[in-house]
């Protein structure tokens, strides 16, 4: 009886395990053109303070005139207060400039990238980057 409850506890944590991996593997750059910033500049229409990740959404004119729906993801709450951010930095209508990594495929989809990753019309500025980096001890 005590054995085939421990082959129960051991099946299930393996079967939980095994569908948890997923979770880890979103996190990667692999859907994004990490060689290459991307600046766009629009009109905020939603900033959303959530996890996993915080998200805005800026329409963009482009050339033509024609409105472009942007995505962009930052990182979670908690790491975007440790770099300045706020859930209230952003609203709808404001004008802003970001910088960022687009999706591989063209979409208008990205990740927040840069020491100025969205600038307001009034020129503050918000990095995607950690406000204070950890200096070498080496001089140059």
């Amino acid at each position: 009886m005590e054995m085939r409850r421990f082959a129960r506890v051991a099946v299930t944590a393996g079967l939980l395990a095994i569908s948890s991996a997923p979770l880890f593997a979103h996190h990667g750059n692999a859907a994004y053109e990490t060689a290459k910033e991307v600046t766009v500049k629009g009109t905020i229409t939603d900033w959303l303070w959530a996890n996993p990740h915080c998200i805005m959404k800026v329409d963009v004119k482009d050339p033509a005139g024609m409105v472009q729906h942007w995505v962009i993801e930052a990182l979670n709450p908690p790491d975007m207060v440790r770099k300045g951010w706020a859930k209230n930095s952003f609203k709808p209508g404001d004008e802003v400039t970001v910088t960022l990594v687009q999706a591989r495929n063209g979409s208008p989809i990205g990740r927040f990238r840069g020491d100025r990753s969205v600038v307001l019309a009034n020129g503050q500025v918000f990095s995607a980057n950690d406000p204070n980096p950890v200096q070498s001890a080496e001089k140059p």
